[in-house]
């Protein structure tokens, strides 16, 4: 398999978060957890793609700053916000146990973001 194929494995796995954090912001009552993690999943697995379609490695993390600055380092410069990558990189683990609940503007602001690393990640991989 290709590199360009397996990004587009994790292309679609990306996309069903995406479906899933715009989906549960949608909703009647939203469900603001689930789509802050979504909207974060969604934004890791695009970078995830990004290095995969360069062939480069990276670590099992959640942290959308490490893996920004290994998309850098492979050439592709993204132009991604710090504040914004840290932000939703909270999301990954912080939503999914009780605690300090998102409010619904955190779960507009999450969903943003993740959707701006998804334009770009899919101008960069052509799809």
């Amino acid at each position: 398999m290709n590199d360009l194929n397996s990004a587009l494995e994790w292309v679609e796995y990306a996309e069903e978060d995406f479906l899933m954090a715009k989906s549960a912001l949608r909703r009647k009552k939203p469900l603001l957890t689930a789509s802050c993690f979504h909207s974060q999943q969604c934004a890791e697995k695009y970078m995830k793609a990004l290095l995969i379609s360069k062939g480069q490695e990276f670590p099992k993390t959640h942290d959308l700053v490490i893996l920004d600055r290994l998309c850098n380092q492979a050439g592709i410069l993204t132009g991604f916000a710090k504040g914004d990558l840290g932000r939703l990189s909270a999301y990954a683990v912080h939503t999914r146990y009780p605690g300090a609940q998102p409010v619904p503007e955190d779960g507009e602001e999450a969903l943003e973001i993740s959707s701006s690393i998804r334009k770009f990640s899919r101008l960069f991989l052509g799809f």
